[in-house]
């Protein structure tokens, strides 16, 4: 497709694709945070007995995260939002690797 052509009608356009994945990123932050946060105070609580409360709610806290990028990340890509569906898969899937890092370290 040139750039003078419109993309065809089964296709959204750029503009709400970006505005969804700006939206979903927030949201997604949020999300990250919170995890990282709860997995970061149970391992610092945790740190004066045994690594087992830590570890499970990183394990959690990671399968939530990935979940959730499998869902709305897949689920967008199905509807050919693909901005969307990429920007959910990556950022929620960084966002899982980082919890289960905290949990492992």
């Amino acid at each position: 497709m040139s750039s003078g052509e419109t993309p065809p009608a089964d296709e959204p356009s750029t503009g709400p694709q970006i505005g969804v994945s700006v939206a979903l990123l927030l949201a997604d932050l949020m999300l990250i945070a919170g995890s990282v946060y709860c997995v970061g105070t149970a391992g610092w609580a945790d740190s004066y007995g045994s690594d087992s409360v830590a570890a499970s709610g990183a394990a959690q806290a990671m399968w939530l995260l990935g979940g959730s990028a499998v869902l709305t990340g897949g689920g967008l890509l199905a509807l050919g939002w693909r901005i969307p569906g990429i920007v959910q898969l990556v950022v929620l899937g960084v966002g899982a690797a980082l919890v289960s890092a905290m949990g492992t370290g």
